[in-house]
């Protein structure tokens, strides 16, 4: 009897949330798929540079244009675009009012040399600076299987984004190729026309990096200036010494926060949502995960040869708990692992990030972008 009735109280949910939602396209879940809305659904492709509507795989040249040369328009002619050397390339302009719903893409070349940018509005700062391995959670420039809810990382090195991310009157996507080789790049922007909320925040998304770390801190973000919430950290971790690596705390500086934060984490693999190590304690090996909202999704042991340092991916989506602030957010994470005789040890790793957050535009200037040196794997 007690099953039935939390099936019931299951149901109930769902229909409530159905009901009382503001139904216009933004916020879709299994509750209110069935509901029909006035939200137009587009989407940004090579076969489609504008997106508009009866204009897809019109193409007659492209990188499909000689394997389609006995078929001719409406057969891949422009599956995908180069960017050469020094250029950056625009994916996507948009000038309307919507929501960014999912984002596909496969790059060649080398990820960390790849920068993704998102202009929202008529604002002439990005709004998301980030190397494009980085934000789908491959710093390491090596594939590995990502499965969340809001990026998700399937066979083939298939990119994929679920954030939503809403704009009032443009948006505009662009990826700078700053190697020194031509790269190919398939993608598709999958967006809905449609009203956004008064109180909608837009998406923002920050790479750093401590190659090591000074004074054992990584600073994710800092400077944040607005209303808004926190909603996820991507790390790609190289440890430099021996030993278990990661007793360091997560500390989110708010609204005020001096010497002390409003949050402190009880360590790293506590925070991604892990325990004890990673350690799987029958093989006592780390053990890889990837969940809805939490992962240690990567994991590269040294080789013996060149490939000398143990190397982690981790992820956590604030998504059910979203840390809101109302005027600033700093975010630290302490590099700590143990010396001899159970004593901390204050570590020199090098560490690099991705925060994700929605606020209230304008946004504080980000730092600027570290060198093509600095952002090389090595």
């Amino acid at each position: 009897m007690k099953t039935y009735y939390l099936f019931f109280l299951f149901l109930f949910s769902i229909s409530a949330l159905a009901q009382n939602q503001k139904f216009n396209g933004v916020e879709v879940n299994l509750g209110n798929i069935y509901r029909t809305s006035d939200a137009k659904t587009r989407s940004i492709s090579p076969e489609n540079f504008t997106g508009e509507p009866g204009k897809a795989g019109m193409a007659e040249e492209g990188t499909g244009s000689h394997a389609a040369r006995e078929l001719g328009q409406g057969w891949k002619v422009s599956p995908s675009v180069r960017i050469q050397p020094g250029e950056t390339f625009t994916l996507a302009e948009i000038t309307d009012e919507g929501v960014i719903q999912h984002i596909w893409m496969t790059p060649t070349g080398n990820w960390r040399f790849s920068i993704l940018r998102f202009y929202w509005d008529d604002e002439k700062e990005p709004s998301i600076e980030v190397p494009v391995g980085d934000f789908f959670g491959m710093g390491w420039g090596e594939y590995a299987p990502l499965n969340s809810l809001p990026i998700t990382v399937n066979p083939g090195s298939a990119f994929n984004t679920y954030w939503p991310m809403p704009f009032r009157k443009k948006c505009k996507i662009t990826m700078e190729n700053i190697g020194t080789e031509e790269m190919y790049l398939y993608y598709q922007v999958d967006y809905t026309l449609t009203d956004v909320p008064d109180d909608a925040g837009y998406f923002h998304a920050q790479f750093r990096r401590s190659n090591p770390t000074e004074g054992s801190i990584h600073t994710l973000v800092d400077g944040i200036k607005g209303k808004g919430q926190y909603v996820g950290t991507y790390l790609a971790w190289q440890v430099n010494n021996r030993g278990w690596w990661g007793e360091g705390e997560i500390k989110f500086y708010m609204d005020g926060d001096k010497k002390f934060p409003t949050i402190a984490g009880t360590g790293t693999e506590d925070y991604f949502l892990g325990s004890y190590n990673f350690e799987n304690k029958r093989t006592h090996q780390y053990e890889s995960f990837s969940t809805p909202y939490a992962g240690l999704h990567q994991i590269i042991k040294p080789d013996g040869v060149y490939n000398s340092q143990q190397r982690f991916g981790l992820y956590r989506w604030h998504i059910q708990d979203p840390i809101r602030f109302e005027k600033e957010l700093k975010v630290t994470i302490q590099d700590l692992g143990w010396r001899s005789d159970h004593r901390y040890l204050q570590q020199q790793s090098d560490i690099s990030s991705v925060t994700y957050w929605y606020q209230t535009e304008p946004h504080a200037k980000f730092p600027e972008l570290p060198s093509k040196n600095d952002l090389e794997v090595n």
